[in-house]
Formats: structure tokens, C-alpha cells, sequence
């Protein structure tokens, strides 16, 4: 985990226990390497808006899928798809496998809305990558809301996954 985000959640009292693992870049991979780690895992998509220009980043309990077109709907536009590398770069400091809400700490002209399947949002503890998908970091659910406001970003409590 690198510095910036150490000193963030120090910075904001936010407690985590942290887990490190082989790089895993799907589903079947985390489920291999990280299966032992306790809590809700998590998956995030980074999507957009092509023609309002608008960024979102959605979690959902990882054995859910999300239906592009019904999200679409939800947000009131015709059609989102994954935002491209550059953008994840750009907006959230991320790159392709290692998408997290804890991105949310680099968007500092708060273009992001970040939209939170409530299972997620209500699970005791969830789990995600630190910005590098090598190492997971365990939350409470105390702690994840916590860091959910620290943000700063727009946030959004609905049904997201099937």
C-alpha cells in the first residue's frame, strides 16, 4: 500500500487490517489467493457517461454481476460503458486491476459518483484492494463508512448487482 493512502487513513483514524497475496486481476483469481480473508468481497467498475461526461464507480458483492443497461437506467442516461484506462488513471490515480474505492482519495475536483450495492453498504465487514492488487484491506463496516464520507465524492446507497 503506498504512503499517500497509509497517511490518509491514519489521517482519518480509519482502521483496517491489511492482507497481501499474490496480484490477482479477476474474480477466480481472488477467490484462489483470497478466499481466506474474512469479510465481503468486493468488486468495483469504473463507468461513464460518454456524451454528459460523467465518471462512476460502482461495488457490488463480487459474486454479483451488473447489468450495463439497467444501471443506465438508475442514472437516468441511454448508455454507459468502462471508462478507459487513461481516465481511471487520470481520475482516481488507478490502473486496470486494481480499481477501488479508494481511488476515491484522488479525485480531488470530485468528478465520481460512487454508487453502493446495499449489500455492501450493509455488510459487517468488506474487503478491498488498496489501489494495487497485490494487497487487500479488510474494513469493518464502521470503518468503510467512515472512509465512504471521508471521500468527500457523492455517494449513492441502492440495489445495484444481480
Amino acid at each position: 500500500m503506498d504512503n499517500q493512502l497509509v497517511e490518509w487513513l491514519e489521517q482519518y483514524q480509519i482502521e483496517y487490517k491489511l492482507h497481501t497475496h499474490p496480484a490477482v486481476f479477476t474474480i477466480e483469481e481472488a477467490k484462489k489467493h483470497c478466499s481466506h480473508i474474512p469479510g465481503l468481497h468486493c468488486k468495483n467498475l469504473f463507468l461513464k457517461d460518454i456524451k454528459r461526461r460523467q465518471y462512476f464507480l460502482i461495488t457490488i458483492p463480487a459474486e454479483k454481476r451488473l447489468d450495463f443497461k439497467e444501471f443506465a437506467k438508475k442514472v437516468n442516461l441511454p448508455f454507459v460503458k468502462l471508462a478507459d484506462d487513461n481516465e481511471l488513471q487520470n481520475l482516481l490515480g488507478l490502473s486496470k486491476g486494481a480499481v477501488s474505492p479508494l481511488g476515491l482519495i484522488n479525485d480531488v475536483s470530485k468528478k465520481v459518483a460512487y454508487y453502493i450495492d446495499k449489500e455492501v453498504f450493509q455488510a459487517d465487514r468488506v474487503t478491498f484492494h488498496p489501489n494495487i492488487n497485490t494487497e487487500t484491506l479488510e474494513l469493518s463496516k464502521e470503518a468503510y463508512h467512515q472512509m465512504i464520507k471521508c471521500t468527500g465524492n457523492k455517494f449513492i446507497v441502492d440495489n445495484f448487482g444481480s
